[in-house]
């Protein structure tokens, strides 16, 4: 009897075991669950987060397109058409010509007054809109900032590069007029006395226009005769071609850089045919470039009396 008693003890003390280890695992098993079902539910909210964070796009940022040289802030700029490239390249294109209307200066080239000493002169100032353009071409969403580049040159010549600049003659061209004409006589000799004593150091570029300036009455041009479409018209200035034309003759012989010259709509009788530089103030621009590695100084005289227009590139001994 005690045996049978112990027996079924033994298996009731079992029992109790099995039951509690089962509960105690199902209770277990339970908050493993729970655990993994909260850490599921913080990945998905951590996802639906990310999915509702927008996105930054080129096109809903403003940015400052800053002058290279000192960093002042020029336009804001937003690029709604960025994904249309066509239009896009249209809108910026546009955009850096009206900018550099805006910035671009010619050179003023220094000249040489009558005591030998350098006077004047003004540096070159140009927006390279092949380079901004690039630069709108090319944005992302972390760099706001976009770089306007503005490149200044000043002339290249000082005193002592200038020392007996006016010893030598590279090459000199002479051209007539009449003398009796006395109104477009004037408008020569004020071009031919505008020009003279230009000194251009290596590198320096001339622009025609910008060194005479504009031909008004109020500065002393007369009317006269002028090629227009083929046709002699009158017009304040006319003559000032035949300096200009006489200007690009001097500086060829003596192997400057042309790098902008227009011919007449018809032949002028003052040099051979396709010898010509027509200019016009908003128009035709006759430019050249000193490419020699010396200064070189642009002579120019107009003897109303003779009827001769000469121009004159000379150099200081040494530099040759």
């Amino acid at each position: 009897m005690k045996k049978v008693l112990g027996a079924l003890l033994l298996g009731a003390t079992i029992v109790s075991a099995f039951i509690a280890y089962s509960m105690y695992t199902n209770h277990s098993a339970k908050q493993t669950a729970a655990i993994e079902q909260k850490q599921a539910a913080k990945k998905a909210e951590k996802k639906t987060e990310k999915k509702k964070k927008p996105v930054l796009k080129v096109e809903d940022l403003t940015y400052q397109l800053k002058d290279f040289r000192t960093g002042q802030v020029m336009k804001e700029f937003k690029p709604v058409h960025y994904k249309d490239k066509d239009v896009y390249d249209q809108e910026i294109k546009q955009l850096a010509s009206e900018l550099a209307k805006g910035i671009d200066t010619p050179m003023q080239n220094i000249k040489m007054d009558a005591n030998g000493s350098l006077t004047g002169g003004s540096k070159q100032i140009i927006l390279k809109e092949a380079e901004l353009v690039k630069n709108l071409q090319n944005l992302n969403t972390k760099q706001l900032d976009v770089k306007v580049p503005i490149y200044e040159t000043a002339p290249n010549v000082t005193a002592a590069s200038a020392q007996g600049i006016a010893d030598v003659s590279l090459a000199s061209y002479s051209t007539r007029f009449r003398p009796s004409d006395t109104s477009r006589n004037r408008n020569v000799q004020l071009s031919a006395e505008a020009i003279n004593n230009v000194v251009l150091g290596p590198g320096d570029s001339f622009s025609y226009n910008q060194t005479v300036g504009e031909r008004t009455a109020e500065r002393g041009y007369q009317p006269a005769p002028e090629i227009i479409n083929k046709q002699l018209v009158m017009g304040i200035g006319g003559g000032i071609c035949q300096t200009s034309s006489t200007l690009f003759n001097a500086i060829d012989g003596a192997g400057l850089q042309v790098t902008a010259r227009s011919h007449h709509s018809k032949h002028v009788g003052y040099v051979p045919a396709g010898r010509d530089a027509t200019v016009s103030w908003g128009g035709p621009d006759f430019k050249f470039t000193n490419n020699k590695d010396y200064p070189v100084i642009i002579k120019a005289y107009a003897n109303v009396n003779t009827g001769v227009l000469t121009v004159d590139v000379r150099t200081s001994q040494h530099a040759i």
